[in-house]
């Protein structure tokens, strides 16, 4: 292991151990799998695995979170919470995230209490400092810790961490919740979200693993994200196209439209004017 990195990983260590115990916010995804597994290395059945099911997380998400714990022994808590019922979510304004995970992990401090557990975690990492990312400020608010962002891990070294951990998310495509399909302003229904990822399934199914479906003019236009070296074979192979739109357009979007950009990690705050 290069020097730094073993240097960021032992901090990694340390402050799980000082913590003595910890309810795991588990997504299931690159950053908090990582975060869990190291944690239950440290801390043994005082790690506690908790993943929220919600209108916003697609169920795959949760059954891989269910199949991991499953498989490294790790106790496992799902936390059902109706993430639209939360006041001002639905509208989806521009602070959406705030709002979420006030409220989230307001009720994960709680359940953690209430399980003796000493301190929430989280697996936000440096890279997260580089968006928009109100959710932040709510998890600062409410004493959520977050080990591997106070040991200095980048997104490119918790990857790197987990291929020697042989974990097996450390290629694994990004991820964010289902929230983040849709243009701010536009109003989040459990149906609109449905067909996101309904739509993102089937591209899916097609061998496209990092991808996103954003949503414009009242969930009625698809905007379609793929990695850049994708879009040749999503453009040239024999009746994808019109495969495609006839799927989305089945979901109930009227357009379905390909961002020659590409894919890219918050495109939904690009021009917000940080």
């Amino acid at each position: 292991m290069e020097q730094t990195l073993s240097v960021k990983y032992q901090t990694l260590k340390q402050t799980l151990h000082a913590l003595t115990s910890a309810a795991v916010a588990f997504s299931a995804g690159v950053d908090s799998t990582f975060l869990l597994d190291v944690a239950h290395e440290v801390l043994g059945a005082k790690a506690v695995a908790f993943t929220a099911s919600s209108p916003f997380v697609p169920q795959r998400d949760v059954d891989e979170a269910a199949a991991f714990c499953r498989a490294r022994g790790v106790e496992h808590i799902v936390v059902p919470f109706d993430t639209l019922a939360i006041p001002g979510v639905a509208a989806n304004p521009t602070d959406r995230c705030y709002l979420c995970k006030h409220a989230l992990f307001s009720h994960m401090v709680a359940l953690a209490k209430q399980r003796g557990l000493a301190a929430v975690v989280d697996g936000s990492n440096l890279d997260d400092d580089g968006d928009y990312r109100p959710g932040r400020r709510a998890l600062k608010e409410l004493g959520i810790v977050s080990p591997l962002h106070a040991a200095g891990l980048t997104k490119a070294d918790i990857r790197a961490l987990s291929k020697e951990r042989g974990l097996p998310t450390w290629d694994k495509p990004s991820a964010a919740c289902l929230a983040s399909r849709f243009a701010y302003g536009e109003t989040l229904t459990r149906d609109a979200l449905n067909r996101v990822n309904a739509a993102e399934e089937f591209l899916m199914s097609k061998g496209f693993r990092q991808l996103r479906v954003r949503v414009h003019d009242g969930a009625t236009l698809a905007r379609i994200e793929l990695l850049p070296e994708d879009l040749p074979r999503f453009l040239t192979a024999p009746g994808l196209r019109e495969e495609t739109s006839w799927h989305l357009k089945a979901l109930g979007f009227r357009y379905v439209a390909v961002d020659l950009q590409g894919f890219r990690s918050g495109s939904m705050n690009e021009g917000m004017g940080r």
